[in-house]
């Protein structure tokens, strides 16, 4: 019995450890060799303009990566003694990859050694009709799992200003205003243990 129990508690562990590593990328920096791949990065390009990334990983949705890329952008604003800013140029990229892979747990050959299924005739109702491993039997038929793995990449160029933000310019946003709205939505990486 108690070789169970550690059994039990091993693959409890595992199961923990494996869903924890699987979490969307939290509003952090992107720092290489990180657990958690993705987030945020900046270059000063001039001194009131600056490039800003936010980068996802597979589980970060478009939505997310285009938020905490506006956060970050304000955020820095804020940080530089700046008001307000502008957006000069703002792209997302998505990149996917398509997988697909035969289901190892219902192939035909899986665990029959060479034992083949064979084709023949088999009677149906009033008439003969004929059985294929292959074709029309779901249980031999092959199945595959396909997947597509999409990752977002956000960057904008952004210039500050000081002042009050002007009112007729959509790509003007009040860097405090942004902070306060997105602030509830943002998810930061769990302290560590």
């Amino acid at each position: 019995m108690p070789g169970k129990s550690i059994g039990f508690a091993v693959a409890l562990a595992l199961t923990a450890g494996l869903a924890a590593c699987e979490t969307a990328t939290p509003y952090q920096p992107s720092v290489p060799g990180r657990a958690s791949s993705g987030g945020f990065s900046e270059v000063r390009v001039e001194p009131d303009r600056w490039r800003v990334t936010f980068a996802g990983n597979s589980l970060t949705s478009r939505e997310t990566v285009e938020a905490y890329l506006l956060f970050r952008s304000a955020e820095l604003t804020v940080q530089q003694g700046y008001d307000w800013f502008s957006i000069a140029d703002r792209q997302t990229s998505r990149d996917a990859h398509t997988y697909v892979q035969p289901d190892p747990l219902y192939s035909p050959w899986h665990g029959y050694g060479f034992w083949r299924p064979t084709w023949r005739y088999q009677r149906r109702g009033f008439g003969w009709s004929t059985w294929d491993p292959f074709w029309g039997d779901p249980f031999w038929g092959d199945r595959y799992d396909v997947q597509t793995i999409q990752k977002f990449e956000a960057t904008a160029e952004i210039q500050m200003h000081h002042g009050a933000k002007p009112a007729d310019d959509p790509r003007a946003f009040d860097a405090r205003a942004v902070i306060d709205n997105l602030k509830p939505r943002i998810q930061y990486p769990a302290p560590p243990k």
